[in-house]
């Protein structure tokens, strides 16, 4: 496949990605903010750090080096082997569920019964339904690989917006349930999304005249299950070695990623009730960040990792790949760097009033509006290091991931230790200061290795990191206008002035918008080009 047919499937896969979970989103949204006005503090903190942390570290270990590794290079490969090493994560996830369900129950503080009660089961069905998910790894990691578009954002986004509907209808006709609750909630959330899969793929490899049959590496259902023979090994050692490179990788990925939650849930900084706080604005403030950051990453990460080959020196490969690879690196990173700066830069004046719409005074008054303000700015780290680090993971090679995990251990060291102290030091926006100080450092790692590997060709793609000085000066303008608004209009005076409030947000939104579609020529040309291109595939798939 022509690297600019890939990149054809990319942007469609992103873009019809954006649209659905905007969607799906904006639904789950309006039903987690009234499901907020029924609970606590203290059981949100349970619920969405610690559960949430037990099932996110389990799924994370066992699947996230074996995705990487199963996704890298092109399609035309053993796939009985490749299905083979996916089902491996099963058994994993078995191992990591049942370790880290031991850790939560006999090493950490079990919150009082009396206020939460069901803890017990709620670590054992946490834990499990991390295996449930596991069982759908063959089905979604082969779906990815031939970029059906529609069918993860669907599955997610339906079993999200069931889950939510499940708990909001527990919460109102069984609040004493407690725990029993979410836990049901969220194994009925992972059962959803595996039948999703099955049901598709069962569909799919039952109709002949199916087109998309034809390029699948599977004819029937009994495919993807476990296929043991003499006349071959039972996976790629190459792609499990592969897999190992990214397990050590990926375990210090997660220590970056949920950093913080670690650190409040074995070191004990934040009651239950501030971690609650602190977990409803870090999810409101990622919220676009898994709208819009996401889809792009996981769809340009496949078009990368497609595209370039990871054994070879850029000037050794094919100049047509090397070249439309820069050239959608540049702009990738123009649009993240334009995405993530208008969020920081309106976010800051407009952080109290969207608390106090979505969660009401529980929200907007104490640390909410300060938090929520300091994650406007790691939105922007967020976003650049999405798209610096979907390159570099494509393009390196094994021995280069290897070296890679050094510093990515060090870098977990010194983030852990640099978490403990901030929040000592300014309350639980110290978590989102260390994350900013972690994101930095590996934005830079980034740029290093994007730069040694464009040095010896003719291709700049870090020029997309460098905006016109007229829009960056609509830019401050903006937050100056709109800072001063916030003074004088939010959020005492009642509607009226609210509404004058987001009217001169939205007329400075304006106007910086159209800043930049006069003066980034290039970005505008090449998401007209990739719209045009995704609209031509939909019609001719």
């Amino acid at each position: 496949m022509r690297p600019r047919e890939v990149l054809g499937q990319a942007a469609r896969l992103a873009s019809s990605g954006l649209l659905l979970q905007v969607l799906f989103r904006l639904i789950t949204f309006v039903l987690n903010a009234f499901i907020l006005r029924f609970l606590s503090k203290e059981i949100v903190g349970i619920v969405n750090v610690r559960l949430t942390l037990l099932y996110s570290t389990t799924v994370f270990l066992a699947r996230e080096a074996f995705r990487r590794a199963c996704l890298s290079g092109r399609t035309q490969r053993d796939w009985s082997q490749t299905l083979n090493l996916l089902w491996l994560t099963v058994p994993l996830g078995v191992f990591w569920s049942v370790f880290l369900g031991w850790a939560w129950l006999q090493l950490l503080a079990v919150p009082d019964p009396d206020v939460i009660p069901h803890y017990d089961t709620g670590v054992v069905l946490f834990g499990f339904s991390a295996v449930v998910e596991l069982l759908g790894e063959p089905f979604w990691v082969l779906a990815q690989a031939h970029m059906f578009v529609k069918l993860k954002v669907i599955a997610e986004s339906l079993s999200v917006i069931l889950k939510s509907v499940l708990t909001a209808f527990l919460v109102l006709c069984l609040p004493h349930w407690g725990l029993y609750i979410f836990s049901l909630a969220q194994l009925f959330y992972t059962a959803v999304l595996v039948l999703c899969y099955v049901i598709y793929f069962t569909k799919l490899l039952g109709s002949p005249e199916s087109a998309k049959q034809q390029v699948l590496p599977v004819s029937r259902m009994t495919d993807l299950l476990p296929n043991i023979t003499r006349s071959r090994a039972f996976v790629n050692w190459e792609e499990a070695k592969l897999t190992w490179s990214f397990f050590k990788q990926s375990f210090l990925k997660q220590i970056l990623t949920e950093g913080e939650r670690y650190v409040m849930t074995f070191l004990n900084v934040l009651n239950f009730g501030d971690q609650g706080v602190y977990d409803i604005v870090n999810n409101l403030g990622s919220l676009v960040a898994r709208l819009i950051f996401q889809p792009i990453e996981e769809s340009f990460y496949i078009f990368f990792a497609k595209v370039l080959e990871r054994e070879k020196d850029a000037t050794l490969q094919k100049q047509e790949d090397v070249a439309v690879a820069a050239a959608v690196l540049e702009s990738l990173l123009k649009l993240a760097l334009l995405t993530g700066l208008t969020i920081s830069v309106f976010g800051f004046a407009y952080s109290q009033l969207a608390l106090d719409i979505y969660g009401g005074a529980m929200l907007s008054s104490g640390s909410g509006p300060v938090l929520l303000r300091a994650y406007c700015l790691y939105v922007l780290l967020l976003a650049i290091n999405g798209v610096t680090e979907c390159f570099t993971f494509a393009a390196m090679s094994k021995e280069e991931v290897d070296r890679y995990n050094f510093t990515m251990l060090a870098l977990s060291s010194s983030f852990l230790l640099l978490s403990y102290l901030l929040t000592h030091w300014c309350g639980s926006v110290g978590f989102i200061l260390a994350n900013c100080f972690n994101m930095g450092i590996r934005i830079t790692q980034s740029l290093c290795f994007i730069h040694r590997y464009y040095r010896k060709s003719p291709h700049k793609p870090l020029a997309g990191l460098f905006l016109s000085p007229v829009l960056l000066g609509v830019f401050a303008l903006s937050g100056g206008i709109t800072a001063v608004s916030e003074v004088f209009l939010c959020c005492e005076g009642g509607w009226p002035a609210m509404l004058v409030h987001v009217a001169v947000g939205a007329l400075c939104l304006g106007a910086t918008l159209g800043t930049a579609f006069l003066t980034e020529t290039k970005l505008i040309h090449f998401l007209r080009t990739q719209l045009v291109v995704s609209r031509f595939t939909d019609k001719t798939t």
